[in-house]
């Protein structure tokens, strides 16, 4: 595989990624645009909720002194990354889900549930179902960083660019933008539809992975790579 493969992805998520694509095969590099940081909030009544939803392990790791109280309630994790930092922070597990968090929300038994859902400030609006309730605190938020002249750089010489998040594909696009960085020379390779959209348009070529998961997107990126 000649061509550049290069991740957007915070830490600590962006070495799980690189190792992972290792692991298959798949020699990236990473470039971290964002950091999270925590917010302050209030943790409500925990008797007031039947379980927490979480779509990041960035709840857990910034939640700060808020998810003490809150140990009790089951957590409901978007997949396995989540589910093991609720885990180390304390929390029982009580599902993992596939395809997101619509997707965990969707195979919740038919029955009334008050959820907790442990948010970031850039959240993605979520459809309940009959019968469940959410109130959705911020715990954390992703904050931006440029992009340095040295990645800058490598991206002109053309890259397959893995992307995460709306958010993080927002500022990609904006920080080539403010470079004024050639994207025509760039493929897009995102973890969903929504994603691809938010990069916007320009690029090479742009391509969202089948399923919103990690294994996926980097058969992706393999599959761009080997065409």
């Amino acid at each position: 595989m000649s061509a550049r493969v290069i991740a957007i992805r915070p830490e600590p998520g962006l070495s799980d990624t690189l190792e992972l694509g290792a692991e298959v095969g798949l020699l990236m590099e990473g470039i971290a645009l964002s950091r999270a940081v925590p917010c302050a909030w209030d943790a409500p009544n925990p008797a007031d909720f039947d379980a927490i939803l979480a779509g990041s392990a960035n709840a857990f790791r910034h939640g700060g002194e808020g998810l003490l109280t809150l140990k009790s309630l089951p957590v409901l994790a978007v997949g396995s990354a989540t589910a093991e930092a609720a885990r180390e922070a304390g929390f029982t597990v009580e599902h993992i889900g596939t395809g997101g968090l619509q997707g965990v929300i969707d195979q919740l038994a038919p029955q009334n549930r008050r959820l907790l859902r442990l948010s970031g400030k850039d959240h993605v609006a979520l459809s309940l179902p009959q019968g469940i309730k959410m109130e959705s605190p911020i715990v954390y938020a992703m904050a931006a960083l440029p992009l340095s002249k040295s990645d800058s750089q490598k991206l002109s010489q053309g890259a397959i660019v893995v992307l995460f998040s709306a958010v993080s594909a927002r500022h990609f696009r904006a920080e080539c933008d403010r470079l004024g960085l050639d994207i025509s020379h760039l493929t897009i390779a995102a973890l969903g539809p929504r994603i691809a959209e938010a990069a916007g348009e320009g690029w090479a070529s742009v391509h969202h992975a089948d399923t919103p998961d990690t294994p996926s997107l980097l058969a992706l990126a393999q599959n761009v790579c080997q065409a």
